[in-house]
C-alpha cells in the first residue's frame, strides 16, 4: 500500500487506548496497511459493507461489494489504506486519497463485531491529523448512520448543488451514484 505523503513520522503506528462498552481497556495501533494485507482489507470492507445492503440502491449493489481488482485499482489511483490493529489483527480500515486541493476519505469500514467501540473515530482522527487540507467524504444518502458518524466528527453536509459538482470533480462515479449520494466536508464550505 502506498505510504502517506505527509508527516515525517506518518508511518509510525499511533497507539490509542479504547474502552469498548462492557469490556476492559484495549490498545489498538493505527498504522499504514501493508502490501500483504489485501485479503484482510477486503474481508473487513466486504463484511462491514453488508450494513449498506438496502441503503445502496439495488441497481448499484454488487457481490462482493469490493472485489480484489477494485481494491488494486483504488490503490493504483492513490488511495493509501490505514488500519486499526488489535492483538495483531486488523479490525478496521480507512483510506485517504489526495485529489487536487483536497483529501478524500475513502472506504472506511470496521469489522461488524468491533463497531461502536471507537475504532472508526480513531482512524478518522489519525487521518485528519495527516493533512491540513479540506477533507471530503462521500457516502450513500440513505446511510444515515454513516452521515451521523461523520457529523459527530466535525464534517458537515454540503449543499446538494455543490455535492454534484464535488462528486464530478473529485470522484469517478456514475450518475446514478451521484444522484443517491451525499458529500460531507471538514472544514465545511461557507455556503451551507
Amino acid at each position: 500500500m502506498a505510504a502517506p505523503r505527509s508527516l515525517s513520522n506518518a508511518g509510525a503506528p499511533q497507539l490509542r487506548r479504547l474502552r469498548p462498552a462492557g469490556t476492559l481497556t484495549t490498545m489498538i495501533a493505527i498504522r499504514p496497511c501493508r502490501d500483504d494485507e489485501s485479503a484482510a482489507i477486503l474481508a473487513i470492507v466486504n463484511s462491514a459493507a453488508e450494513a449498506y445492503r438496502g441503503a445502496i440502491p439495488a441497481d448499484c449493489w454488487h457481490e462482493p461489494y469490493m472485489p480484489r481488482d477494485e481494491l488494486d485499482a483504488e490503490i493504483a489511483a492513490g488511495v493509501s489504506f490505514w488500519g486499526a490493529e488489535e492483538n495483531g489483527m486488523l479490525t478496521g480500515v480507512m483510506g485517504i486519497q489526495p485529489v487536487r486541493d483536497v483529501d478524500l476519505i475513502r472506504h472506511a469500514y470496521v469489522l461488524p463485531n468491533q463497531q461502536r467501540h471507537g475504532i472508526g473515530a480513531a482512524l478518522l482522527r489519525d487521518l485528519r491529523e495527516l493533512s491540513p487540507r479540506r477533507m471530503l467524504v462521500g457516502t450513500w444518502a440513505a446511510a444515515e448512520w454513516a452521515i451521523r458518524f461523520y457529523q459527530r466528527h466535525g464534517f458537515e453536509l454540503v449543499a446538494p448543488e455543490r455535492k454534484t459538482t464535488l462528486l464530478k470533480t473529485y470522484w469517478t462515479v456514475p450518475d446514478r451514484q451521484i444522484a443517491t449520494s451525499v458529500v460531507l466536508a471538514d472544514p465545511p464550505y461557507s455556503d451551507r
